[in-house]
Protein backbone atom coordinates (compact mmCIF):
# COMPACT_ATOMS: atom_id res chain seq x y z
CA UNK A 1 0.00 0.00 0.00
CA UNK A 2 1.68 3.55 -0.92
CA UNK A 3 2.54 6.27 1.47
CA UNK A 4 -0.19 8.85 1.33
CA UNK A 5 0.78 10.64 4.05
CA UNK A 6 1.11 14.58 2.86
CA UNK A 7 3.82 17.00 3.74
CA UNK A 8 1.88 19.12 5.29
CA UNK A 9 0.66 16.53 8.00
CA UNK A 10 4.06 15.86 8.76
CA UNK A 11 4.29 19.78 9.30
CA UNK A 12 0.96 19.70 11.45
CA UNK A 13 2.49 16.64 13.60
CA UNK A 14 6.00 18.54 13.74
CA UNK A 15 4.31 22.00 14.49
CA UNK A 16 1.87 20.90 17.42
CA UNK A 17 4.82 18.90 18.71
CA UNK A 18 6.93 22.32 18.87
CA UNK A 19 4.04 24.41 20.13
CA UNK A 20 3.11 21.75 23.09
CA UNK A 21 7.12 21.72 24.18
CA UNK A 22 7.81 25.55 24.05
CA UNK A 23 4.74 27.04 25.82
CA UNK A 24 5.25 24.56 28.33
CA UNK A 25 8.82 25.21 28.70
CA UNK A 26 9.35 28.89 28.38
CA UNK A 27 5.85 30.13 29.76
CA UNK A 28 6.27 31.32 33.13
CA UNK A 29 2.04 31.66 33.20
CA UNK A 30 2.16 28.30 33.23
CA UNK A 31 4.24 27.61 35.94
CA UNK A 32 2.81 30.02 38.64
CA UNK A 33 -1.01 30.03 37.49
CA UNK A 34 -3.55 27.29 37.62
CA UNK A 35 -4.40 26.55 33.78
CA UNK A 36 -7.63 26.26 32.64
CA UNK A 37 -7.89 25.15 28.91
CA UNK A 38 -12.01 24.44 29.46
CA UNK A 39 -13.48 26.02 25.85
CA UNK A 40 -16.12 27.99 28.03
CA UNK A 41 -15.87 31.91 27.18
CA UNK A 42 -16.52 32.54 31.06
CA UNK A 43 -15.42 30.40 34.39
CA UNK A 44 -17.36 30.71 37.43
CA UNK A 45 -15.30 30.31 40.97
CA UNK A 46 -18.22 30.68 43.63
CA UNK A 47 -16.78 30.86 46.89
CA UNK A 48 -17.95 30.65 50.70
CA UNK A 49 -17.17 33.34 53.65
CA UNK A 50 -14.27 31.95 55.14
CA UNK A 51 -15.40 29.43 58.07
CA UNK A 52 -14.15 29.99 61.70
CA UNK A 53 -13.45 27.75 64.70
CA UNK A 54 -14.41 28.48 68.14
CA UNK A 55 -13.02 26.39 71.37
CA UNK A 56 -15.64 25.96 74.32
CA UNK A 57 -15.35 23.98 77.83
CA UNK A 58 -17.33 20.88 76.92
CA UNK A 59 -21.29 21.31 76.45
CA UNK A 60 -21.80 19.43 73.01
CA UNK A 61 -23.56 22.11 71.77
CA UNK A 62 -22.65 24.72 69.12
CA UNK A 63 -24.02 28.21 67.23
CA UNK A 64 -24.71 28.09 63.79
CA UNK A 65 -23.31 30.49 61.33
CA UNK A 66 -24.71 31.89 58.04
CA UNK A 67 -22.98 30.80 55.33
CA UNK A 68 -22.99 33.06 52.18
CA UNK A 69 -21.75 32.27 48.78
CA UNK A 70 -19.87 34.72 46.53
CA UNK A 71 -19.63 34.61 42.77
CA UNK A 72 -16.77 35.57 40.85
CA UNK A 73 -16.03 35.10 36.98
CA UNK A 74 -12.93 34.77 34.63
CA UNK A 75 -13.78 35.84 30.90
CA UNK A 76 -11.57 35.36 28.26
CA UNK A 77 -11.83 38.43 26.11
CA UNK A 78 -8.35 38.66 24.49
CA UNK A 79 -6.76 36.51 21.98
CA UNK A 80 -2.56 36.74 20.96
CA UNK A 81 -1.82 36.39 17.22
CA UNK A 82 1.68 35.85 15.06
CA UNK A 83 0.61 35.79 11.30
CA UNK A 84 3.97 36.05 8.38
CA UNK A 85 2.87 35.25 4.98
CA UNK A 86 6.23 33.08 3.44
CA UNK A 87 5.93 33.36 -0.57
CA UNK A 88 6.58 30.28 -2.62
CA UNK A 89 9.87 31.47 -3.71
CA UNK A 90 11.11 31.99 -0.33
CA UNK A 91 11.38 28.27 0.02
CA UNK A 92 10.77 27.96 3.42
CA UNK A 93 8.03 25.46 3.60
CA UNK A 94 10.08 23.23 1.39
CA UNK A 95 13.23 23.80 3.57
CA UNK A 96 12.86 21.65 6.90
CA UNK A 97 15.50 24.09 8.84
CA UNK A 98 13.75 26.97 7.93
CA UNK A 99 10.65 26.05 8.56
CA UNK A 100 11.07 24.38 11.80
CA UNK A 101 12.75 27.82 12.43
CA UNK A 102 9.14 29.60 11.37
CA UNK A 103 6.87 27.50 14.51
CA UNK A 104 9.55 27.91 16.82
CA UNK A 105 9.93 31.83 16.62
CA UNK A 106 6.08 32.10 16.36
CA UNK A 107 5.53 29.74 19.25
CA UNK A 108 8.59 32.01 21.58
CA UNK A 109 6.90 35.05 20.17
CA UNK A 110 3.37 33.96 21.70
CA UNK A 111 4.60 32.57 24.93
CA UNK A 112 6.49 36.06 25.19
CA UNK A 113 3.03 37.70 24.76
CA UNK A 114 1.32 35.73 26.88
CA UNK A 115 3.40 35.93 29.50
CA UNK A 116 3.87 39.95 29.23
CA UNK A 117 -0.31 40.02 29.37
CA UNK A 118 -0.36 37.51 32.74
CA UNK A 119 2.10 39.01 34.86
CA UNK A 120 1.03 42.62 34.77
CA UNK A 121 -2.51 41.39 35.20
CA UNK A 122 -0.82 39.89 38.42
CA UNK A 123 0.84 43.07 39.71
CA UNK A 124 -2.19 44.85 38.94
CA UNK A 125 -4.57 42.63 41.03
CA UNK A 126 -2.31 41.87 43.69
CA UNK A 127 -3.66 42.03 47.22
CA UNK A 128 -0.62 42.93 48.86
CA UNK A 129 2.49 45.42 48.23
CA UNK A 130 6.09 46.25 49.20
CA UNK A 131 8.76 48.19 48.64
CA UNK A 132 12.74 47.53 48.61
CA UNK A 133 15.13 48.82 50.61
CA UNK A 134 17.15 51.66 48.16
CA UNK A 135 18.73 49.81 44.86
CA UNK A 136 15.99 47.34 44.90
CA UNK A 137 17.91 43.56 43.59
CA UNK A 138 20.78 44.73 41.96
CA UNK A 139 22.26 45.39 45.82
CA UNK A 140 23.24 42.26 47.29
CA UNK A 141 22.83 43.40 50.46
CA UNK A 142 19.41 43.56 49.95
CA UNK A 143 18.49 40.17 49.40
CA UNK A 144 18.67 38.76 52.78
CA UNK A 145 15.99 41.26 53.70
CA UNK A 146 13.91 41.23 50.59
CA UNK A 147 13.23 37.59 50.87
CA UNK A 148 12.64 37.81 54.04
CA UNK A 149 10.31 40.87 53.95
CA UNK A 150 8.54 38.73 51.17
CA UNK A 151 8.13 35.78 52.91
CA UNK A 152 6.93 37.06 55.86
CA UNK A 153 3.98 38.17 53.65
CA UNK A 154 2.34 35.19 53.28
CA UNK A 155 3.95 32.55 55.67
CA UNK A 156 1.08 31.15 57.76
CA UNK A 157 -1.54 30.83 54.69
CA UNK A 158 -2.76 27.30 53.75
CA UNK A 159 -1.99 27.61 50.11
CA UNK A 160 2.11 28.20 50.58
CA UNK A 161 2.32 24.64 50.69
CA UNK A 162 1.55 25.06 46.84
CA UNK A 163 4.89 26.47 46.67
CA UNK A 164 6.30 30.35 46.25
CA UNK A 165 7.77 32.46 43.46
CA UNK A 166 9.27 35.44 42.44
CA UNK A 167 9.51 37.24 39.03
CA UNK A 168 12.46 39.35 37.95
CA UNK A 169 13.75 41.04 34.65
CA UNK A 170 17.04 39.97 33.61
CA UNK A 171 18.40 43.34 34.92
CA UNK A 172 17.59 42.85 38.26
CA UNK A 173 20.29 39.62 38.71
CA UNK A 174 23.20 41.26 39.17
CA UNK A 175 23.04 41.55 42.94
CA UNK A 176 20.78 38.05 43.66
CA UNK A 177 23.95 36.47 41.42
CA UNK A 178 26.21 38.11 43.89
CA UNK A 179 24.40 37.18 46.94
CA UNK A 180 24.58 33.71 45.85
CA UNK A 181 28.02 32.90 44.99
CA UNK A 182 29.25 35.15 48.26
CA UNK A 183 26.86 32.10 50.87
CA UNK A 184 27.91 29.75 52.50
CA UNK A 185 29.66 26.38 51.55
CA UNK A 186 27.33 24.02 48.92
CA UNK A 187 24.69 26.85 48.06
CA UNK A 188 27.78 28.97 47.07
CA UNK A 189 29.77 26.20 45.26
CA UNK A 190 27.11 25.31 43.36
CA UNK A 191 26.25 28.97 42.44
CA UNK A 192 29.90 29.48 41.36
CA UNK A 193 30.17 25.89 39.58
CA UNK A 194 26.62 26.23 37.50
CA UNK A 195 25.57 30.05 37.44
CA UNK A 196 22.47 31.22 38.79
CA UNK A 197 20.62 29.36 40.52
CA UNK A 198 16.38 29.29 40.25
CA UNK A 199 15.48 28.82 44.12
CA UNK A 200 16.56 30.84 47.05
CA UNK A 201 14.87 30.73 50.48
CA UNK A 202 12.52 28.18 49.39
CA UNK A 203 11.24 30.62 46.41
CA UNK A 204 11.05 29.90 42.54
CA UNK A 205 12.90 32.55 41.27
CA UNK A 206 11.96 33.19 36.95
CA UNK A 207 13.56 35.49 35.15
CA UNK A 208 11.75 37.84 31.82
CA UNK A 209 13.45 40.00 29.27
CA UNK A 210 13.26 43.48 30.24
CA UNK A 211 10.55 45.27 29.90
CA UNK A 212 7.51 42.80 30.19
CA UNK A 213 6.69 45.14 33.50
CA UNK A 214 5.88 48.46 31.36
CA UNK A 215 4.17 51.35 31.46
CA UNK A 216 2.31 52.24 28.47
CA UNK A 217 -0.55 50.61 26.67
CA UNK A 218 0.00 46.76 25.45
CA UNK A 219 -0.80 46.50 21.70
CA UNK A 220 -3.53 49.45 21.20
CA UNK A 221 -5.65 48.21 23.72
CA UNK A 222 -6.86 50.44 26.10
CA UNK A 223 -8.22 47.89 28.46
CA UNK A 224 -4.82 47.34 29.16
CA UNK A 225 -2.69 49.96 30.01
CA UNK A 226 0.14 49.31 32.66
CA UNK A 227 1.88 51.68 34.91
CA UNK A 228 4.22 48.58 36.20
CA UNK A 229 7.84 49.18 35.13
CA UNK A 230 10.06 49.63 38.19
CA UNK A 231 7.85 47.42 39.56
CA UNK A 232 8.26 42.72 39.67
CA UNK A 233 5.54 39.83 41.28
CA UNK A 234 5.83 37.40 44.38
CA UNK A 235 3.01 34.95 45.98
CA UNK A 236 1.94 31.78 45.96
CA UNK A 237 1.50 29.64 43.15
CA UNK A 238 -1.53 28.31 41.39
CA UNK A 239 -3.91 30.87 43.28
CA UNK A 240 -4.60 32.91 40.31
CA UNK A 241 -6.19 31.41 36.83
CA UNK A 242 -4.70 31.60 33.29
CA UNK A 243 -7.72 30.36 30.54
CA UNK A 244 -6.48 29.00 27.33
CA UNK A 245 -9.31 27.67 25.92
CA UNK A 246 -8.29 24.77 23.27
CA UNK A 247 -4.92 26.06 23.70
CA UNK A 248 -2.30 27.35 21.13
CA UNK A 249 -3.40 26.39 17.65
CA UNK A 250 -1.81 27.39 14.07
CA UNK A 251 -3.40 27.64 10.18
CA UNK A 252 -1.87 27.22 6.84
CA UNK A 253 -3.98 29.13 4.58
CA UNK A 254 -3.47 29.67 0.49
CA UNK A 255 -4.23 33.85 -0.10
CA UNK A 256 -5.72 34.95 -3.46
CA UNK A 257 -3.26 36.90 -5.86
CA UNK A 258 -0.17 35.38 -3.71
CA UNK A 259 1.87 32.36 -4.41
CA UNK A 260 3.19 30.55 -1.05
CA UNK A 261 1.10 30.36 1.93
CA UNK A 262 0.00 32.52 5.10
CA UNK A 263 1.13 31.11 8.66
CA UNK A 264 -0.64 31.92 11.71
CA UNK A 265 -0.34 31.20 15.27
CA UNK A 266 -3.15 32.30 17.67
CA UNK A 267 -5.01 31.30 20.82
CA UNK A 268 -7.63 32.76 22.94
CA UNK A 269 -6.10 34.21 26.90
CA UNK A 270 -8.18 35.22 29.79
CA UNK A 271 -6.77 35.69 33.46
CA UNK A 272 -8.48 36.17 37.03
CA UNK A 273 -6.48 36.19 40.51
CA UNK A 274 -9.69 34.97 42.21
CA UNK A 275 -10.65 38.02 45.48
CA UNK A 276 -10.20 35.19 48.22
CA UNK A 277 -6.50 34.67 47.43
CA UNK A 278 -5.39 38.02 46.17
CA UNK A 279 -3.21 38.42 49.72
CA UNK A 280 -1.29 35.83 48.32
CA UNK A 281 0.30 37.99 45.11
CA UNK A 282 2.62 40.80 46.37
CA UNK A 283 3.10 43.79 43.76
CA UNK A 284 6.80 44.97 44.50
CA UNK A 285 8.21 48.53 43.72
CA UNK A 286 11.42 48.73 43.19
CA UNK A 287 13.23 51.37 45.01
CA UNK A 288 16.10 53.30 43.00
CA UNK A 289 19.53 53.80 44.46
CA UNK A 290 19.80 56.52 46.59
CA UNK A 291 21.92 59.29 45.26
Amino acid sequence: MPNTITEKVWRDKYRQATLDQILRRALIAEDICEVDRDTAKTIQNPYGDGATAVIQPLAGTYSVDTFTTHEDTLTVNYEVIVAEHIYDFESVLSNFDLFANRTEEQAFAVAEKIDKFVLNELVDNAGESYSTPSGGFADPNNITKIFGDLLAKVAGYADAYKGLFLVLESTDLSGLIQKQVASGFSFADAALKNGFITSYMGVDIYVTRPGTFMDGVMDSVSALTFTNEDHRVFGVKKVATYAAPRGIQFEEKQVSGKTGMEVVTYGYVGFKLWKVKEDLIVDITIMPESS
